[in-house]
């Protein structure tokens, strides 16, 4: 799984360490993980192809 995200702290798109697949309160599919930079938690809205 390859999932890529926004990394707020660094301010750059980046590849999602340690990514999950979740399942938000309304039902929909999102994607969890950490920056592989500086640490921070990463999001990612939808499911992952």
């Amino acid at each position: 799984m390859a999932a890529e995200a926004y990394c707020v702290k660094c301010k750059t798109k980046r590849q999602i360490k340690d990514a999950v697949q979740i399942t938000m309160k309304n039902g929909r599919p999102a994607t969890e993980g950490k920056c592989p930079v500086c640490g921070t938690k990463m999001f990612k809205i939808g499911a992952a192809a």
